[in-house]
């Protein structure tokens, strides 16, 4: 199975090193020296990462063959991605990866059926786990603890214990307006 793991970014200096977006929670496993990766578009790669390092908190590789900025340039946005065994899965029991929780069965904690998961949704500070309700609409589900308390595999089900209102509308909290003159605020004009 193939895994996107980085997209790479802007040339750094002038000896082919390049930024690389990171898309995957193992770097250090998938991103390595050595590490030989498959492309998107099929043509670019498939590339081996000579060095890699961090740089003001962002990946730099050098692949193998690129000794210059313009041929790091050219390499602008390629996806990379990894070859993974299917059966494999991270070292932290509380990660997943993408393909495990695709077409998981979502379900509330008292047992009432939501849908399914078609789609990861990566968000800068969290995930979003994308899920069609049977009636073909979607509802996003944030991928964290309190919200998704269990992922089990072995079932081949999410349990979620969604807040009032990110399944039915009806159901949300909303903050009640404040009335004018609470006293809490700016001063009175002059």
């Amino acid at each position: 199975m193939q895994l996107v793991v980085g997209r790479i970014g802007r040339a750094h200096g002038i000896k082919g090193e390049v930024s690389v977006e990171v898309r995957t929670d193992e770097p250090e496993l998938r991103l390595a020296p050595g590490a030989v990766l498959a492309t998107d578009p099929a043509s670019a790669g498939p590339l081996t990462i000579e060095t890699g390092r961090v740089h003001s908190g962002r990946l730099m590789l050098r692949f193998a063959g690129v000794k210059d900025r313009t041929g790091a340039e050219a390499l602008r946005n390629i996806l990379l991605i990894a070859e993974v065994d299917p059966e494999e899965r991270p070292e932290d029991p509380e990660e997943f990866y993408d393909h495990q929780l695709i077409d998981l069965d979502v379900v509330t904690v008292d047992g009432t059926e939501v849908g399914r998961i078609t789609e990861i949704s990566h968000l800068p500070y969290h995930d979003l786990l994308v899920v069609e309700r049977p009636d073909g609409s979607e509802v996003m589900v944030p991928f964290v603890g309190e919200i998704v308390p269990e992922i089990d595999l072995d079932q081949q089900r999410a349990v979620i214990d969604p807040p009032p209102g990110l399944l039915d509308e009806a159901e949300a909290e909303t903050a009640g307006s404040r009335e004018e003159g609470d006293g809490e605020g700016g001063a009175e004009p002059a």
